[in-house]
């Protein structure tokens, strides 16, 4: 049974201040709630609908298998906590991961994502289910980039946010990598040709707003530019779109 306070709470959950409160944030959605759940994050709750319920079985199994309470609720009352217009009846509350700057994200993988105020919560999404495809283990957000806990972000992302170590305020840590021999790249509209460019070892690759492009300070620091070459009339690529080609061309072989 679930109180009205306890709506209240999930629904709260979809603010920033309200996640960082309570350590805790809410994801939407089968895909979304399967892979939080095959991942191993810690579950609080699992909320659904009788309509989602009478279709999906082998969710609801695994579910009760791991003895992860399960709470059967109204569709007016999903709707309160939903943050989609068309709710498909099923949604979690998760603890939040404490990904931490160590050792080991400096062996995990020659390719480092940094997101350079990358403020659109549904391009954030899409950069890191691109990350996750290439097999990018480590993602930094600059302090002015989407939270990645947004219900937006989380649902681009189509649950990659739960397979990444995702760093926020990670400006700091820049100058670090670099002194661990990582080479800073940052993607910019008079850059080298990436299909011509010559894949280095150790990297952070820096993807910018593609109305502002790179901060002052990743212009500063960035040791080589690369760019997508265009052959039409727009003035540029959407980042998602330009994330997806760079990697591509950075990962093959």
């Amino acid at each position: 049974m679930i109180t009205k306070n306890e709506l209240k709470y999930f629904a709260s959950l979809n603010q920033k201040k309200f996640r960082r409160l309570e350590n805790k944030f809410l994801a939407e959605g089968e895909k979304i709630v399967s892979e939080g759940l095959s991942s191993g994050f810690p579950c609080e709750i699992v909320l659904t609908t009788n309509d989602f319920i009478n279709g999906n079985d082998n969710l609801i199994k695994v579910i009760k298998k791991r003895y992860i309470r399960l709470e059967v609720i109204k569709n007016q009352e999903f709707e309160k906590i939903s943050d989609t217009k068309s709710p498909q009846g099923i949604a979690a509350v998760f603890e939040t991961r404490k990904n931490k700057f160590e050792q080991d994200i400096f062996t995990k993988g020659n390719i480092i994502v940094y997101l350079d105020n990358i403020s659109d919560p549904g391009n954030a999404g899409t950069i890191l289910r691109t990350c996750d495809w290439f097999g990018i283990k480590s993602v930094l957000l600059s302090r002015n980039s989407a939270d990645h806990l947004n219900p937006k972000v989380i649902r681009s992302s189509m649950g990659s946010i739960f397979h990444l170590n995702i760093l926020e305020n990670a400006d700091k840590y820049l100058q670090l990598l670099k002194e661990k021999s990582f080479k800073l790249i940052c993607s910019n509209l008079d850059g080298m040709n990436i299909f011509k460019y010559n894949k280095p070892g150790k990297s952070v690759l820096v993807l910018s707003n593609e109305s502002s492009g790179p901060s002052p300070e990743i212009l500063r620091m960035a040791e080589e530019m690369i760019t997508i070459p265009g052959k039409g009339k727009a003035e540029s690529l959407n980042v998602a779109s330009a994330a997806a080609i760079i990697l591509a061309e950075l990962t093959k072989g």
